[in-house]
């Protein structure tokens, strides 16, 4: 187990420091709080562990509809491009900005950026399932530990985003704060886009 554990690992980290909508949300939130990415993580980690054990269990299938993920795709890229028009029209009042982008939001913005990813519910249901089946060898117990293993490199990775986020803020002002909330809306509004044009294969 322990060789299978530090695979997952390796496996997860290799996923989770790949940009996408958490990290951008992640870099978004971290102006005002260097906490915002433990926040982050956990709202993503009430996402995926009930998606982890939906799978364990039996619904493989039901994400394999190509329904659910044009849904996803659509509903997911609507979403993303306007909290990233949100984050956009904030960028032009730093002061504003800074003092309401809290940790009061961001559990739930760690949750919707993942339940509204397309490319999350498909990464799942490929090299997630894989991991959830070579698990279950283990059994049960198998499962939690592959569950609490992939999730802290998921909470290790964000909330180092956000402290290195909310120091360079510290560091070098509130410009440096206003250029990344930038590029995070920028960021969340082309993934999006990128969802809603990519939810278009899927129809047959």
């Amino acid at each position: 187990m322990p060789l299978f554990l530090l695979t997952v690992a390796l496996i997860s980290l290799s996923g989770v420091m790949m940009p996408g909508p958490v990290l951008a949300a992640t870099i978004a939130k971290s102006g005002g709080s260097k906490f915002a990415g433990s926040y982050i993580a956990l709202g993503h980690g009430l996402v995926e562990f009930p998606l982890m054990f939906a799978i364990y269990f039996g619904l493989y299938n039901f994400f394999q509809n190509n329904l659910i993920k044009i849904t996803l795709g659509l509903v997911g890229g609507v979403v993303l491009i306007y909290m990233g028009k949100g984050i956009f029209n904030l960028k032009k009042e730093a002061e504003i900005t800074i003092k309401d982008n809290n940790t009061s939001t961001s559990t739930l913005t760690g949750a919707i950026t993942s339940m509204l990813n397309p490319y999350f519910i498909l990464w799942w249901v490929t090299v997630g399932t894989a991991l959830i089946m070579r698990s279950a060898l283990f059994g049960l117990l198998g499962l939690i530990l592959f569950g609490v293993v992939h999730w802290l490199c998921d909470f290790i990775w964000y909330s180092s985003v956000s402290y290195g986020v909310y120091r360079s803020g510290e560091i070098w002002g509130k410009k440096v704060q206003i250029v990344l909330l930038g590029i995070s809306s920028l960021l969340l509004i082309g993934f999006g886009t990128w969802f809603i044009i990519s939810s278009f294969k899927w129809i047959t």
